[in-house]
């Protein structure tokens, strides 16, 4: 049975890049951002039930009107919460399939920014939490995304608003500050898992 771990961390800590590392290293990484949103665009099931739920043009053509949905989920907490709640419950499926086809692998990764929320603490091990100041998380947020000031500061502020009882978990700390390196700190908590 594949040991799983999560890396984690709120926007702009760094972990794509601590999953660029793992990948490079040789290992497996679940990628729940990029998976949710291709489960959203293929999966049926799930255009199906955002009509229902969300609204019935949240799906033409099999195309999902992202604009649309965003413009009534983030309005309205009930339908965020129906949002949230249709594509975690696919997206956990999704990673248990994912991870029963890897059973030849000793450590498997998933990366996600919402891994209490999704309820996928449950489906894990231990977690890797990636950490930057604030301030150099706010300037890589707007750098990448292009974003105001304001903009990243209230996404960071929701995340840190958005914190819920967490299942107790082994946690090591990866310290993403530009000036640590980190691939020493990754083969380190990878020797101490071996250990």
């Amino acid at each position: 049975m594949s040991r799983i771990v999560a890396v984690v961390g709120g926007i702009g800590a760094g972990k794509s890049v601590v999953s660029r590392i793992l990948r490079a290293e040789g290992f497996r990484v679940y990628d729940c951002d990029s998976e949710a949103k291709a489960l959203m665009d293929s999966d049926r099931d799930i255009h199906q039930k955002l009509c229902a739920a969300i609204h019935p043009d949240a799906v033409r053509e099999g195309v999902v009107d992202r604009k649309l949905i965003a413009s009534i989920v983030f309005s309205d907490t009930h339908k965020l919460n129906e949002l949230n709640g249709i594509v975690h419950a696919a997206v956990r499926r999704h990673f248990a399939e994912w991870v029963s086809h890897r059973t030849g692998e000793q450590i498997l990764f998933i990366e996600t920014a919402i891994l209490y929320q999704s309820r996928l603490d449950q489906s894990v091990d231990e977690v890797w939490e990636v950490v930057a100041p604030k301030e150099l998380r706010i300037q890589r947020v707007m750098h990448r995304n292009l974003l105001s000031r304001k903009e990243v500061e209230n996404r960071i502020k929701s995340q840190e608003s958005n914190v819920i009882e967490r299942t107790p978990l082994p946690t090591t700390a990866l310290i993403n500050d530009g000036v640590m390196p980190l691939l020493p700190q990754i083969k380190k908590a990878l020797q101490v898992m071996d250990a």
